[in-house]
């Protein structure tokens, strides 16, 4: 990132009073460490902050200091807004109803839109946490025990435990410094990646139960009705995506989500040398290389149709 166009991004930032910070729809810890992380930074400067995501907090960031403080809807007026780990406007929900265009947008992912009036974003990152920990010492922000927390929540969500292809000596470095700092590597990587509950098990169930795989390619669905059989809270995949992911035969692999009005969350993941994020972007969505999302308007039915052919043709072109 241009180190002029960081200094400059902090000099606005904490001229700022009001702040509203957002991320992403169907939150992970990323999304929750760097929303937490900065809000809580800003906050230790004498900062008012929002923190806003549109679906709430996930179950697994529910340990997390601050993350009581987060809301679904902004409320009242502000002099400067934050994207966080986003990789496009249509990924924020309603976290930024009547504000146009955001101030400054952070994230480290390579199909970034750059939406907003300054873009630091940086694709070489393992997550956006990891970032925000440079910035944040860059700005002259303190970062204290809660929010090395926070960090070392995002970059473990991220790296699934560092173990991404994009995990580089530098996310190790940062991450130690975390723990350093106060971050507690063993418990949060247990209440981040480890521990679930019954409800997702049985989510788990129904779409491992309808699995398919053809050549390289492995992929499931998971519709409303198995969600509110098994009572699930959230509209995501509950991370089932990352134990299809670790399947041998497969390359690629896939979950859709059907949503309520008329779409489906799709995501990838895949092996190096696979590029889903063309995919994605494609759909409208976007990502990395080996892990992206999109979601589709459309039935299950259709999408599923739609998507599994495009990702054949990148399967047979590779």
């Amino acid at each position: 990132m241009n180190e002029a166009l960081i200094k400059q991004a902090g000099s606005k930032l904490l001229k700022a009073q009001r702040i509203l910070l957002v991320s992403h729809i169907r939150p992970d810890g990323d999304a929750v460490g760097s929303l937490i992380g900065l809000g809580l930074a800003l906050q230790e400067a004498g900062k008012s902050t929002q923190w806003v995501l549109t679906d709430g907090v996930p179950a697994s960031t529910h340990h997390l200091p601050g993350a009581q403080s987060i809301v679904r809807q902004p409320e009242g007026k502000f002099d400067f807004a934050v994207v966080m780990d986003c990789s496009d406007l249509n990924r924020v929900g309603e976290a930024l109803d009547g504000y146009g265009m955001p101030d400054l947008n952070i994230d480290h992912h390579i199909t970034n839109l750059n939406f907003a009036r300054v873009n630091l974003v940086q694709p070489e990152a393992a997550s956006t946490s990891e970032i925000l920990t440079t910035l944040l010492l860059i700005w002259g922000l303190r970062i204290t025990q809660p929010i090395a927390t926070a960090l070392l929540t995002g970059i473990i969500s991220d790296t699934l435990g560092f173990r991404t292809s994009n995990v580089t000596p530098q996310t190790l470095r940062i991450a130690a410094d975390l723990m350093e700092t106060g971050g507690d590597l063993a418990t949060l990587y247990h209440e981040t990646l480890l521990q679930r509950s019954f409800s997702t098990a049985r989510y788990w169930g129904a779409g491992l139960s309808k699995i398919q795989r053809q050549d390289r390619l492995v992929w499931t669905a998971l519709t409303l009705s198995d969600r509110r059989a098994a009572k699930y809270p959230g509209r995501d995949d509950a991370d089932l995506i990352n134990i299809l992911s670790s399947i041998d035969e497969a390359d690629i692999s896939i979950v859709f989500v059907e949503q309520t009005r008329g779409h489906v969350k799709v995501s990838w993941r895949s092996r190096p040398g696979f590029d889903v994020a063309q995919i994605a972007l494609h759909f409208g969505g976007g990502g990395h290389k080996a892990a992206a999302g999109a979601d589709v308007p459309g039935t299950l039915e259709e999408i599923q149709s739609k998507v599994l052919d495009a990702t054949r043709a990148i399967l047979k072109a590779a």
